[in-house]
């Protein structure tokens, strides 16, 4: 803030004298108004994937990048099918499938499927998957957590 150390004698100070405009904007209403939606974005868009409760199994895989046209399919602890948050009945799984619309190379799978399933259940899907010519699968895990390695290259039985 500026002040005028001049005398004002002689000068009007009334309603005939006209202010200069304020050449300044004050942007930190908008800043804040800005952070706050921000920061409301990155708590709920990693809700937005897919609504259906599963417990998925551990992994120490990396996750990979997202891609634009992507479709989420999951498999829940009774072995439901969902595509995306639409639960499919299970013989109309074949026709749903064909149903999804492909650009180019068609759209990226994410399989979710719940740790408790029979293999045979899971596999099954994505035969289907396969059957449909939707082969761009990706199996969707709890990344990073500290599971044990399938392999680790020693033997308990010597």
């Amino acid at each position: 803030m500026a002040m005028s150390l001049a005398s004002s004698k002689g000068r009007r100070r009334g309603r005939g004298r006209a202010r200069r405009p304020m050449s300044e904007i004050n942007v930190t209403p908008f800043v804040d108004v800005m952070l706050v939606l921000l920061i409301i974005f990155m708590v709920t868009a990693p809700l937005l994937t897919a609504g259906v409760p599963i417990e998925l199994p551990d992994s120490r895989a990396n996750a990979l990048p997202q891609e634009a046209q992507q479709v989420s399919l999951s498999i829940d602890s009774q072995g439901y099918v969902y595509i995306d948050d639409q639960q499919v009945a299970v013989c109309g799984l074949p026709a749903a499938l064909e149903s999804i619309p492909r650009e180019g190379g068609g759209p990226d799978i994410t399989l979710r499927a719940d740790r408790s399933l029979d293999y045979g259940r899971v596999m099954a899907v994505m035969g289907e998957l396969n059957r449909a010519g939707l082969n761009r699968i990706s199996l969707v895990t709890n990344g990073g957590q500290s599971a044990a390695p399938v392999n680790s290259g020693s033997s308990d039985e010597e």
